[in-house]
Formats: C-alpha cells, sequence, structure tokens
C-alpha cells in the first residue's frame, strides 16, 4: 500500500508516517516508481506505536516494541526490553501518583484551614471587579 493509505488505515497522517521514517521506526521501502511501499507489517507497527503513545510513553521509548514486533514476535511486548521499558513507565507513573497524592493531601488541607476560618469569624466581605 502507499503512505496515503496506510496513514488513512492507521489513523494519522503522511507528515507522521514521514517522521518515524526519519526516527528509523518505519522502514524506508520504496517501488521502482519512487513512491513508499507498505504492508500489513507496517500497519501494526503503527498500531503499537499509537497505543502506547496513547498510555503516554514517548516515541523513543516505543522504539523496544517496533524492534519486537520487526524481529518476528507476535507481539511488541513479548521481548524482555519492551518488558524494561513497562517496568520503567510504571515506576515513572507511581512516582507521579505519589506526587499528585502528596499535593492533593496539601490543597485538601488548604480547604480545611479555610473552611474553619470562615465557621470562626464574621462572613468575609469579598468584592469583585473595579
Amino acid at each position: 500500500m502507499r503512505i496515503g493509505e496506510l496513514a488513512d488505515r492507521a489513523g494519522t497522517t503522511t507528515r507522521t508516517l514521514r517522521y518515524y521514517e526519519s526516527r528509523g521506526l518505519l522502514p524506508a521501502r520504496r517501488a521502482v516508481n519512487g513512491y513508499r511501499t507498505y504492508d500489513e507489517d507496517d500497519l501494526r507497527l503503527l498500531r503499537q506505536i499509537r497505543t502506547l503513545q496513547d498510555f503516554g510513553f514517548d516515541l523513543e521509548e516505543t522504539r523496544p516494541f517496533v524492534e519486537c514486533l520487526r524481529a518476528g514476535h507476535p507481539a511488541g511486548d513479548s521481548c524482555p526490553a519492551s518488558l524494561a521499558v513497562y517496568r520503567a513507565k510504571l515506576a515513572e507513573l507511581d512516582a507521579l501518583i505519589d506526587q499528585l497524592s502528596s499535593v492533593r493531601a496539601q490543597v485538601g488541607a488548604q480547604l480545611l484551614r479555610a473552611e474553619a476560618q470562615q465557621q470562626a469569624g464574621p462572613e468575609p466581605r469579598c468584592e469583585f471587579g473595579g
């Protein structure tokens, strides 16, 4: 298939496909007429990349999954390098969750303090505008 059809089937743009090609994630095969040519395996690579990006993986983090598929494995996450990326991403997500939990606790404490002050005294005058 040609680049436009692959882009349509993968739900992306030809510009994105050219970028992936420049990064070595998508093969750069050309027909005798000079047009880029792709097959179902390339579509599978793209779907793997898109799924991982939807999960928050950056483009470089998708490389081990793509290489795993290119090596002939039925799934991009069946290779040790892919599993290592999963582990690193989980550690990153856990750290973000911990950070957000801490911020949430601080905001909750501030809210309780503000509500307690409001209950203790006269209602403050809040004027907006000029």
